[in-house]
């Protein structure tokens, strides 16, 4: 067996100075490092990404927003060219407005025509007008012209040949008419219209 060499330091036992060791009276462990959270570093860092992109899409969405705003609100701009008025026309002549035609029924009108040679009594004898008047007439052919009166009762024409001759005669007014013949010898063309009750002529 050795000895035990006073100088030399026994296992278990604390030198002056030394802080003690594992297994000696007063021994504390070391502080433990602080753990890495590696998993909530990880979702802390996803978790920042989220945010950065929400406040960059609120910007962007804002800018756009703007502008369709303002260009909404901006007036729109005609491209039309406004019509020019020509300062050389000259307004348009009116139509001259036409004279008032007579109403049919303001006349009566009479005609005779036809061959009527003289005869031993003279050239043919011709009359017209209404109930109130009767006015000669002379030769053939023809047309003679009355204003209507309100009170006559009716119109008419006669014509009576000399000895020999083709007549015929007419009388018209309010747009009817009536008309007769005659031929030969001293026979007479006789045409009347008389007037209604109603102011119409038959």
């Amino acid at each position: 067996m050795s000895q035990h060499d006073p100088n030399q330091p026994q296992w278990g036992s604390q030198q002056p100075g030394q802080q003690p060791q594992w297994g000696q009276p007063g021994y504390q462990a070391p502080p433990q490092p602080p753990k890495k959270h590696t998993v909530r570093n990880v979702f802390i860092g996803i978790g920042g990404v989220f945010v950065a992109l929400i406040v960059v899409g609120v910007a962007v969405g804002g800018g756009s927003d703007k502008k369709s705003d303002t260009a909404k609100d901006a007036p729109a701009v005609s491209t039309s060219k406004p019509a020019v008025e020509k300062a050389d026309e000259t307004p348009a002549a009116k139509p001259k407005a036409k004279p008032a035609e007579k109403k049919k029924g303001d006349v009566v009108t009479f005609k005779v025509w036809g061959n009527a040679p003289a005869g031993a009594l003279g050239p043919i004898q011709t009359t017209y007008g209404s109930d109130s008047e009767n006015i000669e007439g002379k030769g053939v052919p023809m047309t003679k012209t009355l204003k209507v009166s309100k009170d006559a009762m009716y119109y008419s024409v006669t014509a009576q040949l000399q000895g020999s001759g083709d007549i015929h005669c007419s009388v018209s007014v309010g747009g009817k008419t009536k008309t007769a013949h005659a031929q030969g010898g001293y026979n007479i063309c006789s045409a009347q219209l008389s007037g209604g009750l109603l102011g119409g002529w038959s």
